[in-house]
């Protein structure tokens, strides 16, 4: 994954902190109309049981209406039949009866078409009320999809960015450490043998000189003087070679070799102390895994000596069938893994080397606590 150096980490999660922030937004608007919605619709759920109930009341009014209707124009017809045989108050009353009832009934049904106006308009409301409820509470469960991606795998992505970059600075830091560290080899080398041996040469010349002139004895303080030297180059040599790879690894394996190098440092370093207690040491690693695992603990040891100042470190290896397990545990300041420092790459680069063997490293650490780190590795 290639990351460009004009992309701004910070813009990037300004702009998924906006989106996240309209995304939530346009929810709870879409969750206001759904609850609206809902009440609106209860409401008028509840307005048309009502009118129902008034249409169905209306209907019965009017069907019994129409029964004195048919009635009083019975009666009315009986009367224009045979007028002589009623009086003038009694026609015009059962004219006014016929015709109060056929008012009644008009108003009645009338007003049952309106009613059942009512109702279906009623009922047409609730049909897109409850489409709108449905609706909305879709766009709810769609928008909480983008809400949750927002909140968590772009997230998620932001974080895989992150660490892409930091991944790229701590490979610009690898090739800047290669190079120092061929200056640091190259400095070694000129300061230290390669002086050592122009000296051993021009002392050479110088004891063929004493030889002559001065006699055996003061030539052979001279041979002495420079078999030292020679020795001093030698132990330079050797410093140097066992910095680059210790060849003990190769014939004696992790456990020796771990065991000779704390010693030295632990001479070294006269306030430190340093303890080494091993499990089924006898058993060989692959040598990938033995490297590994003594580049990780130099790196722990030197981390505990270095930056937490502590005077007591301990290591403890155990070798398993199917796994090794070594932990470094300092009582040193401690630090808190979880605050990041600029140019600070020695744990990045130890969990990039477990992870590149399929293991688990776990830091744990307080400030004025010390420090654990535990290491495991498969054994393939």
């Amino acid at each position: 994954m290639t990351i460009k150096n004009n992309i701004n980490i910070a813009d990037l999660d300004q702009i998924v902190d906006k989106m996240i922030q309209t995304v939530g937004n346009s929810k709870d608007e879409i969750f206001k109309i759904g609850e609206q919605s809902r009440k609106e619709f209860h409401s008028i759920a509840k307005e048309l049981e009502t009118i129902k109930k008034l249409v169905l009341q209306t209907i019965e009014k009017g069907d019994a209406l129409e029964i004195k209707d048919r009635l009083a124009r019975n009666r009315l017809a009986e009367v224009k039949s045979d007028f002589t045989n009623f009086s003038e108050d009694y026609v015009e009353q059962v004219y006014d009866i016929a015709s109060k009832i056929q008012l009644d009934l008009h108003s009645t049904r009338q007003k049952e078409k309106e009613l059942r106006t009512r109702r279906d308009d009623l009922a047409r409301r609730l049909i897109g009320l409850k489409e709108t409820i449905e609706r909305a509470e879709y766009l709810v469960s769609q928008v909480s999809v983008v809400f949750n991606f927002l909140t968590s795998d772009l997230v998620k992505v932001g974080d895989m960015l992150h660490d892409a970059k930091r991944h790229q600075e701590f490979g610009f830091k690898i090739i800047e450490a290669q190079e120092e560290e061929r200056k640091r080899l190259s400095r070694e080398i000129h300061d230290g043998p390669a002086q050592m041996m122009a000296n051993v040469m021009m002392r050479s010349d110088l004891i063929e000189r004493i030889f002559r002139e001065r006699g055996v004895e003061e030539a052979l303080a001279e041979i002495r003087d420079l078999r030292k030297m020679v020795h001093s180059a030698l132990y330079e040599v050797r410093r140097i070679i066992y910095d680059l790879r210790p060849m003990a690894l190769d014939d004696l394996g992790l456990v020796p070799t771990l065991r000779k190098y704390l010693r030295t440092i632990e001479d070294y370093n006269k306030s430190t102390k340093i303890d080494l207690v091993t499990i089924r040491q006898e058993l060989r690693l692959p040598t990938k895994l033995e490297v590994a695992l003594f580049r990780l603990i130099q790196e722990s040891v030197q981390n505990a000596l270095k930056h937490a100042t502590a005077s007591l470190v301990q290591v403890k290896i155990e070798i398993k069938q199917k796994n090794v397990i070594a932990i470094i545990k300092d009582n040193g300041k401690g630090f808190d893994p979880k605050a990041k420092k600029d140019g600070s790459f020695g744990l990045l680069g130890m969990k990039e080397r477990v992870e590149l063997l399929n293991g688990d490293i776990t830091i744990d650490s307080n400030v004025g606590s010390g420090t654990l780190i535990m290491i495991n590795l498969p054994i393939v």
